[in-house]
């Protein structure tokens, strides 16, 4: 189908909350457009988005096709509602919402997709956790439907999740608190989609609910599966230095410190981390980086 944005849209920015690396095996772009696969209640779907001018063409393939192809402009952020978002109160929020109007908060409808990776993400560097994902899409992820760049891969399904074997977790880097989890969250998926789970605060609780699953990942699937403008990632290890920073010039800020600051965009407040992400000042680093932790050789 074709689709046009009422607002200046930016593709790649749109769905760089959901990539996971450069070499993530769910999303590929090349000249002919942003490929991108996903899960469905139908099945697994291949989307390609191509941007035209003013129009967007959306084309997808497999069996989850009409279900997926359907809502890549709530993907892209038409279902956000920015209207009522009042940036004043600082200079900065106000500066960087009036400079990024390609800002919208995507919702991808689809829990299971988000929830894997965010489990993969707990407690580990962003290097360690895209890949131990890029190990398991290729492990246990089903090849995109249609004519997929090579070396795409759909996210497993949670029955598949439950046959991968200890030695075969071992094998792409999985600690064992990650692999009780993601098996926590497989065997209850079903009861996580959104048609069942409800609205942000009912699929946190829910979330929260299962072994393993705490209020960082819970925050972090409710972001990407409703597009939520107000759920924080409270726990992140980087998140609260980087509002404390641009928000009060604070070098280290605690999470309780974090939500204070960013009180006054109550109801909006993930909106307002979005944009200190996109264009606000970092905090001058010092010392030296973690060193991600290969769980194959322990």
């Amino acid at each position: 189908m074709t689709w046009r944005a009422d607002w200046p849209l930016d593709v790649l920015r749109a769905v760089g909350p959901h990539r996971r690396g450069t070499g993530d095996p769910t999303l590929r772009i090349t000249e002919g457009g942003l490929w991108r696969t996903t899960t469905t209640p139908d099945g697994a779907a291949t989307v390609r988005i191509a941007r035209t001018g003013a129009e967007v063409r959306i084309t997808a393939w497999g069996p989850g096709a009409d279900w997926a192809g359907t809502r890549v402009p709530g993907w892209l952020g038409a279902d956000d509602r920015p209207d009522g978002f009042d940036p004043g109160g600082h200079p900065l929020v106000a500066e960087l919402h009036r400079t990024t109007p390609w800002l919208r908060l995507g919702r991808t409808g689809r829990t299971w997709d988000a929830l894997v990776p965010a489990v993969l993400e707990q407690k580990v560097t962003t290097v360690e956790a895209n890949r131990v994902w890029r190990e398991l899409l290729r492990l246990a992820g089903e090849p995109a439907p249609g004519p997929a760049p090579e070396g795409m891969r759909v996210p497993p399904s949670p029955s598949r999740v439950l046959e991968v074997t200890d030695w075969q977790w071992h094998a792409c880097g999985l600690d064992g608190a990650r692999r009780r989890a993601l098996r926590a969250v497989a065997s209850v998926a079903s009861r996580l989609e959104p048609e069942l789970a409800g609205d942000s605060p009912s699929l946190q609780r829910r979330l929260c609910s299962i072994p393993g699953i705490g209020p960082w990942t819970a925050a972090e699937v409710v972001q990407r599966t409703l597009g939520c403008p107000d759920t924080v990632s409270v726990g992140d290890y980087h998140l609260k230095n980087v509002v404390g920073w641009a928000l009060a010039g604070r070098r280290n800020t605690d999470d309780a410190g974090m939500l204070e600051l960013l009180d006054p965009w109550r109801g909006h407040r993930q909106r307002v981390v979005r944009l200190l992400l996109a264009g606000g000042p970092r905090r001058p680093r010092r010392g030296p980086r973690f060193a991600p932790t290969d769980h194959r050789r322990i």
